[in-house]
């Protein structure tokens, strides 16, 4: 504990003297505190008015959900105005040269990184909680109501987390960027996904589900750390004074893919002897994890019918298997169109999974997965709930192609979730633009070796195979 108390002395060091310089000038304090304390009385104005026009109709949960959503917005905004500071963190001092005598020193790249991200995240977390004061403060004043303690402490958690997340991700932009006018121009790829972000918040606060406002907080958090790993893992000091300028090098990136692809093989088949079992070997970890959580998602779907029962008629029901069979009758069997139809079903979201988990190191690129096992799961916990066999459903519906769709689905998923990892571990002599090409690379290995020609199979059997089976079941 002593030697590591004696390892981060230097970052809070660097943290406390540009914690005091950005305090002592004025032109980074007064735009951030007279913007946080304006907001929040718009926004006190706007909660009083919006509270005693719904209180006129009787719609109180509307008010009730309308104050928290308020104070969410009131702790982001001063996060979204302070997040410059965090932007020119290396680049600006780099633009006006007062970052050489820092990086001279004989202190550990780390341990600069990491002092300029603790100085960084201080003004956004201090104006965010000054501003949410602000706020709570207008509301007692004017006689309106707090949110309820658990709500209460959800927004300040989320918003302590997300200011963490977005400050972690100014920085590493600015320890890349060549220019404050590049790296402004790149916070867009962070200040869009929080804003997409909190509008997801703010639907699941009005739809009242607290249990799931703190399963986002573990993603935000989750989601920071790995932030913070890339930058430790990749901030070197030597590329930071000499990158001058930024060159878009396709034709070396497409290289660089393709040499990453091949794995040193000469043929497809040693690729396919040699490469992809190494590739799919690193692959084991990831596997076991998304397979974990794709039977969490049918557990969570099925627990959610005693929230969203639905109960049926049995008559009606039998009227669906005699509908059923008639549409299984009639399912056309021949033909490639079909197959094509849910080949590119299945791929594309896969390929929305890549993008989600490009954006979030592979967090958020298990939801769909997720998300689709989990409806399954409801599904069948629905049909179960109402007295009907779901075996025979299951097996006759879903087996046959499943078997095939999920592994290949759980791979691609898995190859998603590999990418974070090999971005957040430390490459010497790489680039974190190189590092990304080649996990790239290693995706769309796992993809074309083996994902792809599974989900080609799955589709043919679920238009050819599955059919005949389920006719079986049913008749």
């Amino acid at each position: 504990m002593a030697a590591l108390s004696r390892a981060l002395y230097p970052a809070w060091v660097i943290a406390r003297r540009e914690v005091r310089d950005q305090f002592r000038d004025w032109r980074i304090i007064f735009p951030v505190v007279g913007l946080t304390l304006i907001f929040p009385f718009i926004m006190n104005w706007t909660a009083e008015r919006m509270f005693n026009f719904v209180n006129e109709y009787g719609a109180t949960l509307i008010a009730d959900r309308l104050v928290p959503f308020l104070l969410m917005i009131v702790g982001f905004f001063p996060i979204s105005v302070s997040l410059v500071i965090a932007l020119e963190t290396f680049v600006g001092e780099k633009e006006r040269g007062s970052i050489e005598p820092l990086l001279n020193t004989p202190l550990k790249d780390w341990q600069i990184y990491l002092g300029k991200l603790i100085s960084s995240t201080v003004p956004p977390l201090l104006s965010s909680l000054l501003g949410m004061g602000v706020y709570l403060t207008g509301l007692a004043i004017n006689e309106v109501p707090w949110p309820e303690g658990e709500m209460l402490a959800q927004i300040v958690t989320l918003t302590v987390v997300q200011a963490v997340m977005m400050v972690s991700g100014a920085v590493v932009v600015s320890s890349y960027a060549t220019s404050v006018r590049a790296a402004n121009l790149l916070s867009s790829f962070i200040v869009i996904p929080s804003a997409f972000l909190i509008q997801w918040e703010a639907l699941v606060m009005f739809w009242g589900n607290n249990d799931t406002l703190w399963w986002v907080v573990v993603g935000i958090l989750t989601l920071a750390v790995l932030l913070v790993r890339v930058g430790l893992a990749h901030f070197q000091r030597e590329e930071l004074l000499g990158r001058d300028i930024d060159v878009l090098r396709i034709r070396y990136s497409l290289g660089l893919f393709w040499r990453s692809f091949k794995g040193g093989a000469r043929s497809p088949l040693e690729w396919y002897r040699r490469v992809l079992p190494v590739t799919l070997r690193r692959l084991a970890l990831p596997s076991a994890l998304v397979l974990g959580l794709v039977i969490a998602g049918i557990i969570i779907g099925w627990r959610q019918v005693e929230r969203f029962p639905l109960l049926m008629d049995p008559e009606q029901f039998r009227d669906y298997e005699t509908g059923m069979r008639s549409v299984l009758e009639n399912f056309p069997i021949s033909g490639p169109a079909a197959v094509l139809a849910v080949f590119w079903q299945n791929l594309r979201v896969l390929l929305l999974s890549l993008v989600l988990g490009v954006f979030s190191f592979g967090v958020v690129g298990v939801f769909p997965l997720m998300i689709t096992m989990g409806i399954a799961g409801y599904l069948l916990g629905l049909l179960s709930a109402n007295g009907i066999a779901v075996l025979p459903l299951a097996a006759g519906l879903l087996l046959p192609h499943g078997v095939i769709e999920i592994p290949a689905a759980i791979l691609a998923t898995a190859a998603v979730l590999e990418m974070g990892t090999v971005l957040a571990t430390p490459t010497p002599g790489r680039t974190m633009g190189e590092v990304w090409v080649m996990a790239l690379a290693n995706w769309a290995r796992v993809m074309a070796g083996v994902v792809i020609p599974l989900l080609i199979v799955a589709a043919m059997v679920e238009i050819w195979v599955t059919p005949r089976v389920a006719l079986l079941i049913f008749h």
